[in-house]
């Protein structure tokens, strides 16, 4: 009996992963930044999931975001400002079978990457994406970004914001197409980790946006949602997240939402205090762009190099005489 189990109880151990299998580089976010909470999240996610790490990919824009994949001992690209979206995209058309994340800020994905952003929802492709949204340029030392709050002074709003924040929530969920929209909290890890869970089980693209503390810039801002847990409203539905008893007992303010609910989504998304929290939309029935266009037809590495070779020859400049290669 043992000789029978033993090559079972080998592969098990093989196969698992450990927390530390995803830890790469050593962060250099400053001591306090949400960013921390959720690459821990992250971490935590891809060891409980036993993720492997050479089919799992993150990619991200520019930012202090931006930088997560660097901190995964995980594939990653660090793309340009913007245009994570259409490279994720473009992973999960040639790579069906990777697990492909999304790491973005409010600049990077509301602004400068807003179009992305939305036929990204249009298109809804199984990626699973984190907008860190600190309501800042973090990175280039204080801008105003499309989420900051009206009269935040900052370096390009020395008088203060003239326009009202976008909601990237509300937006998100005016989009035909979209089929997961959640809203986290960097100070409340426990539920923070459910929701990027079930977003990550959910098929489809699914959007989880983390109001995130900027110790540097924006130091209180989320101060009066710390101190007072009232300001805070749960959402948790049998089809969404459920509060530990510990915690249900801080977070008192609780609403039963069902997620498949569009209408009652779009209301509760618009709310600024209190803050929702928890699965706002999720329709697990919604097509899926990769399905739609047949996408998951895996090349061979002969194929891939020939496909390459291919399109390398086009600008090859070839020496007076010789033909270029027959295709």
């Amino acid at each position: 009996m043992s000789g029978l189990l033993s090559p079972c109880v080998l592969k098990l151990h093989e196969a698992h992963h450990a927390l530390e299998d995803y830890q790469g580089g050593v962060p250099r976010w400053c001591n306090g930044c949400g960013d921390n909470a959720i690459l821990t999240a992250m971490q935590r996610l891809c060891s409980e999931e036993d993720l492997a790490p050479e089919n799992t990919v993150f990619v991200s824009g520019i930012g202090c975001s931006s930088r997560l994949p660097h901190y995964m001992k995980t594939y990653g690209f660090h793309g340009i400002h913007g245009r994570a979206f259409p490279v994720a995209e473009g992973i999960k058309m040639a790579r069906p079978d990777l697990k492909v994340f999304v790491s973005t800020g409010d600049g990077d994905c509301c602004s400068i990457g807003a179009a992305h952003w939305i036929h990204a929802l249009r298109y809804n492709m199984n990626l699973t994406v984190v907008l860190h949204d600190n309501h800042v340029y973090g990175l280039t030392k204080k801008q105003a970004s499309p989420t900051s709050p009206r009269g935040l002074k900052t370096n390009t709003t020395p008088f203060g914001a003239t326009l009202e924040p976008m909601n990237p929530l509300t937006v998100s969920l005016g989009v035909q197409g979209a089929s997961f929209v959640a809203q986290a909290v960097d100070w409340v890890p426990e539920v923070l980790y459910d929701i990027l869970h079930a977003a990550y089980r959910h098929e489809g693209f699914s959007l989880v946006r983390v109001l995130q503390r900027c110790p540097e810039f924006m130091p209180k801002s989320f101060d009066p949602w710390l101190h007072d847990p009232m300001r805070t409203m749960m959402l948790t539905h049998a089809k969404g997240i459920q509060l530990s008893a510990s915690l249900a007992k801080v977070y008192r303010n609780h609403c039963e939402h069902d997620p498949i609910n569009l209408d009652r989504a779009r209301q509760l998304a618009s709310l600024e205090d209190p803050i929702p929290v928890g699965i706002l939309y999720c329709n697990p029935d919604a097509p899926r762009y990769e399905n739609l266009r047949h996408a998951g037809q895996l090349r061979s590495p002969a194929a891939i190099q020939a496909g390459l070779e291919r399109e390398m020859d086009k600008y090859t400049v070839w020496p007076d005489g010789d033909d270029t290669p027959a295709t």
